[in-house]
């Protein structure tokens, strides 16, 4: 199964996209599962490297690495980047610009969509 993830909130502050990357985690665990993770709007931000979070708080910058580490592509919207002045260089290792056209791609490889 195919699955693409579309964060659409920002990092903290609500827990949208921290749920979405426990279940997209989660997923992408599973033998069967391919799972594509787009991040856009305030999500753009969850991208960003150099995370410091209070002891005991999740880390989304952990909890992408994860991700990557189990296969997990990741896409930032890069006009979302441009508008909240975050560039390449600040961005999670492994992590990646990418555009409205790769959205469309991964939206019709997608037998699943899910979106938070």
């Amino acid at each position: 199964m195919k699955t693409l993830f579309i964060v659409n909130h920002p990092p903290y502050g609500t827990e949208h996209a921290f749920h979405a990357l426990r279940l997209a985690n989660s997923l992408s665990a599973r033998e069967d599962q391919e799972v594509k993770l787009f991040l856009q709007g305030d999500a753009a931000l969850c991208a960003k490297g150099g995370q410091e979070v209070p002891n005991g708080f999740y880390n989304l910058e952990r909890m992408l690495k994860v991700a990557r580490s189990r296969g997990v592509e990741v896409g930032v919207c890069s006009t979302c980047m441009d508008a909240r002045g975050l560039s390449d260089g600040e961005l999670t290792q492994g992590l990646r610009r990418s555009t409205l056209d790769e959205l469309t791609d991964w939206t019709v490889w997608a037998d699943k969509v899910l979106v938070f």
